[in-house]
């Protein structure tokens, strides 16, 4: 008959305690590491075609009296509303924009104490035309200016529809960034591991040639029909990837 022989509780407890140095002292000898991080910028732009615009079309009056400067302002505006309705522009695509009225001061010296000397008053009226026949920009700015506009404050190309290009330049940007953590990782000699996390710093759209935000003042109608090409939209995406990395093995 086999026997089993207890140990007394003191050596037990030795046994524990001395088991439990040996598992500290190999863990010691090789410590578990927690994963490093290689983060990443990508980068991308892509072109688009506009298919429409936002024009802008101004107009200023001045005159000794503020109801006298504004009435000029209105009938002005009446004008230009109709021809741009001759055109084929339906009401809603118009809209006023910006209606202002202000003060004209002297440009004299006064005498000390004495507080600016109005002398008159000047009335200012936008209006924003939206188009998707981006051929009816000239026309619409020879419009404005042969019934009495004499600013154009900006055209403005857009896309009706922006997500799928917007899409694009981020799936660029994402392939950049992986292309770099890629080349990185096998350089160092480490693993890549799974993405820790991903952000996106916006994603802009702006005219490749940004002069056609510029803004112009109309002092006369041209007998030539005004030119304007839409020319092309640049759509840039910028995102961060971090990557999780481990030595190999």
């Amino acid at each position: 008959m086999k026997s089993i022989r207890f140990l007394p509780v003191p050596a037990i407890a030795v046994l524990v305690a001395a088991f439990s140095n040996s598992a500290a002292a190999q863990s010691n000898t090789n410590p578990v590491l927690p994963p490093g991080i290689i983060a990443v910028t990508g980068n991308a732009q892509v072109e688009a075609v506009p298919d429409q615009a936002k024009v802008r079309i101004g107009i200023v009056r001045q005159a000794s009296y503020a109801k006298d400067a504004q009435e000029e302002a209105s009938k002005v505006g009446q004008a230009i509303l109709k021809a741009f309705g001759n055109l084929g522009i339906p009401a809603p695509r118009i809209q006023t924009s910006q209606l202002t009225i202000s003060p004209v001061y002297s440009q004299q010296r006064q005498a000390s104490g004495e507080s600016p000397r109005i002398t008159g008053y000047t009335a200012a009226n936008t209006v924003t035309v939206t188009l998707d026949n981006l051929a009816l920009i000239g026309p619409l700015v020879d419009a404005g200016l042969d019934n009495g506009a004499n600013q154009l404050e900006g055209v403005q190309f857009l896309l009706k529809n922006d997500g799928p290009v917007r899409e694009q330049a981020l799936r660029q940007a994402v392939a950049e960034a992986k292309g770099k953590a890629v080349a990185m990782a096998e350089a160092l000699l480490v693993t890549l591991g799974p993405v820790l996390e991903v952000s996106e710093s916006g994603v802009s759209i702006v005219p490749v040639d940004e002069r056609s935000a510029s803004v112009f003042t109309m002092a006369g109608r041209s007998p030539t029909p005004t030119p304007v090409s839409p020319g092309q939209l640049e759509i840039t995406a910028n995102v961060v990837l971090k990557y999780a990395i481990v030595p190999k093995h």
